[in-house]
């Protein structure tokens, strides 16, 4: 887990940005561990390779944090099976059936 000190830190806001450190902490702590981790991960990758971060921590949080969300696919049994020629699961590719009445498959990337 990433406490907030840590990604203060990281964002080391400067000037007027300073002020925002409360919002900031209500935003980090609104999001769950694993989102957390991989919004950090994010600005640190950014910082390290001179790529852009917004100065104002409250939207680089923000920002990244819509970037860190993982991709999520769906196709229809259907169409998993026009894709594939088989109903078997492969690739990352996972059967589910949220609704109790329709088999879909999901890939996370």
């Amino acid at each position: 887990m990433i406490i907030f000190e840590e990604i203060w830190m990281l964002l080391n806001p400067q000037g007027e940005f300073k002020r925002r450190r409360g919002a900031c902490e209500r935003l980090w702590q609104g999001y769950e561990a694993a989102r957390q981790e991989a919004i950090y991960k994010k600005i640190a990758g950014k910082l390290q390779h001179g790529e852009f971060v917004n100065q104002n921590p409250y939207f680089a949080i923000e920002d990244n944090a819509m970037e860190a969300m993982p991709r999520r696919e769906m196709l229809s049994f259907n169409d998993y099976y026009q894709r594939f020629g088989t109903t078997e699961e492969q690739g990352g590719w996972k059967m589910a059936n949220p609704t109790g009445q329709k088999v879909i498959y999901v890939k996370s990337g």
